[in-house]
């Protein structure tokens, strides 16, 4: 195996210091590390008509934080989520057309898009068995992202930048992703943890999120509840401004000219990430820890106690951190996490976990206080959407490995929305500046290097 290869071994060592770089460095040189600001804002890039997240003001100089705000196409994402939960009808597929075109469709623009997404779910002739269940995958995002690349080859006019192309590929990944996610799961499930395995055919007359469900599902069985919490899910994922590393990630690829597939496998690998779309199952384990360690979970004490531990890094994976807790520009709260707790309490104690809902809960309440004890910082902080809807998950029985797919299966609607947008109004490629610090050094002979 390559990890215990004695070569690779030999030099880990110099590589890692030779590719060390001084912190004073960036300080000295003004870089903006991470393309933040010395105050913690995000480096202006780009702009966007697309999404808008925010969650503090800039008063004389400083940082105020504010309730959260996230606006699709300029329109309240709460106003938005309020409207179909009154009607009562699922809300992802109208997010979809609106983030996509810009604006609301009607009623009968609606129904064409849904049926266009209905009619596109199948996958390409012999794509499951071959490109999905001959190679399993231990990671489903590097499954889908393989996926994802592999249906270029099944496109008439994969490199086609006109715009109708352009929405053409979108719709299609969009209405494919469901089973691409599922089969991903089936295969990894059968082939490398020895289940059963079954492939149910997706269902055009159906929205996503039940197609969703039915997918992963042996009996293909689910309540409307357990839809309509998964549909909301998906709507709180669909878009989350260009700044987020996925999207500038597809804005970034897709400046290059290149092709659909390889731009939007590209932000998969983004998501991956623990950091961004995998903190949704790092919040998950860690509260599931929790629950393990800590006896009773109505005692404000013993969570806090442990709570601490995890700051002082002495619990859990030992990072210092509380998934799930924080986000980088929303600070008083983040709105998808307060409409995803509402739905998902619903849920919870119809199924009979309200106690365990009743520890998230407090979980998100005292933990910014012993934040501040434990690191003397005073910092506005609520629950982000993660914390959540790994819970949210966990009730409609999905499994941790699904997590981050099913963020994939919402998020591409956002990707392909900034792909469009970059390549109408972008222009240029990004090419952004790194400043090498290396001293020049002459070059030795093969002979003299000993």
């Amino acid at each position: 195996m390559t990890e215990n290869n004695p070569f690779f071994a030999r030099f880990a060592e110099i590589a890692d210091k030779q590719n060390r770089i001084a912190p004073e460095l960036y300080e000295q040189y003004s870089v903006k590390r991470g393309l933040r600001n010395n105050d913690g804002t995000g480096v202006l890039v780009g702009l966007t008509e697309i999404g808008q997240v925010h969650g503090y003001i800039i008063d004389e100089g400083e940082k105020t934080p504010v309730p959260g705000v996230l606006s699709y196409r300029g329109m309240d994402i709460r106003d938005i989520i309020d409207a179909f939960q009154h009607e009562g009808r699922f809300g992802f597929e109208e997010t979809a057309f609106l983030l996509l075109f810009g604006n609301l469709p009607a009623r009968q623009e609606l129904d064409d898009f849904t049926k266009q997404l209905g009619l596109l779910r199948a996958l390409p002739e012999h794509f499951t068995e071959d490109v999905i269940l001959k190679v399993p995958s231990e990671n489903l995002m590097n499954k889908l992202a393989g996926a994802v690349l592999s249906l270029y080859s099944f496109d008439p006019s994969p490199d086609s930048l006109e715009i109708s192309n352009l929405l053409r590929q979108s719709v299609q990944l969009i209405s494919r992703f469901p089973s691409i996610a599922a089969y991903a799961f089936q295969a990894k499930n059968h082939y490398l943890n020895g289940a059963s395995l079954f492939i149910h055919a997706p269902d055009k007359d159906k929205g996503t999120a039940e197609n969703l469900l039915m997918l992963i599902r042996e009996d293909q069985s689910y309540s409307q509840l357990e839809a309509e919490v998964l549909d909301l899910c998906l709507v709180l994922h669909a878009e989350h401004g260009g700044g987020n590393n996925s999207a500038f990630t597809a804005h970034v690829v897709s400046s290059t000219g290149t092709d659909t597939y390889s731009a939007i496998s590209a932000a998969i690998g983004s998501l991956k990430g623990p950091l961004h779309g995998g903190a949704s199952e790092k919040a998950r384990v860690m509260m599931l820890d929790i629950m393990d360690k800590v006896s009773d979970w109505s005692d404000e004490e013993m969570v806090s106690e442990h709570i601490a531990k995890l700051l002082r890094k002495e619990a859990f994976d030992r990072s210092g951190l509380v998934y799930g807790m924080g986000h980088a520009v929303y600070t008083k709260s983040d709105p998808r996490a307060e409409l995803l707790k509402k739905k998902v309490s619903e849920l919870a104690n119809s199924i009979g976990l309200g106690d365990e809902f009743k520890l998230y809960e407090l979980v998100e309440r005292i933990a910014p206080k012993v934040f501040s004890e434990v690191t003397g910082k005073n910092k506005s902080m609520g629950a982000n959407v993660d914390f959540y809807s790994g819970f949210a998950y966990n009730c409609l029985g999905i499994p941790q490995d699904l997590f981050t797919s099913l963020f994939a299966v919402s998020r591409i609607v956002g990707w392909c929305a900034h792909r469009i947008e970059e390549i109408v109004s972008g222009g240029r490629i990004m090419r952004p500046a790194y400043r090498s610090i290396t001293k020049r050094r002459p070059y030795t002979p093969l002979a003299k290097r000993g």
